[in-house]
């Protein structure tokens, strides 16, 4: 099973990084990102949110069924609503419950006991495996903010929890939409920052992805339309994946559109 302390470690640092950015005097929240509709505030209020109800879900597990029923009423505006209320909260207010929100859910996931399982919006999921989802939403979230201040930022190899809950969420990308999974796995090779081959499946997969781990991840996170990647799939399925790929919980996202060319 999986320690979180590394996980946690590598999530703080993912939040610091992004805390940095946005804390910056120069950086004006009400920004747009792409997004639709969300401005930096939002993305902030968004990730103060989640982490929230993930500190619920470890802190006081038998309250999150509330949460379920609170988002079920809510139906598919649910997560932009609570975006939009926590974006009209002071700059420096929401920041500081950001840091707060971090901080707890950080101590509490340390203190999960190992073979517990929390509940979510998606399937239950282990201490260790709640940090990489939240390092992986992070991580993308603040990739929305880098592309909207256009500021670039060069991968670390944290980004390979995110490589790796992008694999590990193939099933669930095809059922959300709707489709059958797959039934045999697909191989993945992915090149890390450090130019590390990381991989998963077995290496005699007829159906397999490669190529950089930083477009992976943004594929997966639907932060860029794999045609403005170099990711290469090989096999109809394989290649369906690419195009609907979520690592995270909820109904299909939108994506984004590929970009224009000249």
């Amino acid at each position: 099973m999986a320690d979180a302390g590394p996980i946690l470690a590598d999530l703080d640092a993912e939040s610091r990084e992004l805390d940095e950015l946005v804390a910056r005097a120069d950086v004006d929240w009400s920004t747009p990102t792409p997004a639709e509709g969300w401005t930096i505030a939002h993305q902030i209020a968004h990730l103060a949110w989640t982490d929230a109800r993930a500190l619920i879900a470890a802190r006081t597990p038998d309250d999150f069924p509330a949460e379920l029923r609170r988002a079920a009423e809510g139906g598919p505006g649910y997560i932009d609503d609570a975006a939009r209320d926590g974006a009209r909260t002071p700059r420096a207010e929401l920041l500081a419950a950001w840091r707060r929100g971090r901080a707890d859910l950080a101590a509490a996931l340390a203190a999960v006991p190992e073979g517990r399982r929390l509940p979510w919006y998606g399937p239950p999921m282990t201490a260790a495996s709640m940090a990489t989802a939240r390092l992986m939403e992070t991580w993308a979230h603040a990739q929305d903010v880098y592309d909207a201040l256009g500021v670039g930022r060069a991968p670390t190899a944290r980004i390979r929890h995110v490589a790796h809950i992008g694999v590990r969420t193939r099933d669930f990308a095809f059922g959300v939409h709707g489709l059958q999974p797959p039934g045999e796995p697909f191989r993945v090779e992915l090149t890390g920052p450090d130019g590390d081959v990381w991989t998963w499946g077995p290496e005699d997969a007829p159906q397999r992805v490669t190529g950089d781990a930083l477009d992976f991840c943004l594929v997966v996170t639907q932060r860029r339309h794999p045609a403005d990647t170099g990711l290469t799939a090989v096999g109809a399925d394989a290649a369906r994946w690419l195009e609907i790929a979520q690592a995270f919980a909820g109904p299909p996202g939108a994506g984004r559109e590929p970009e224009e060319r000249a």
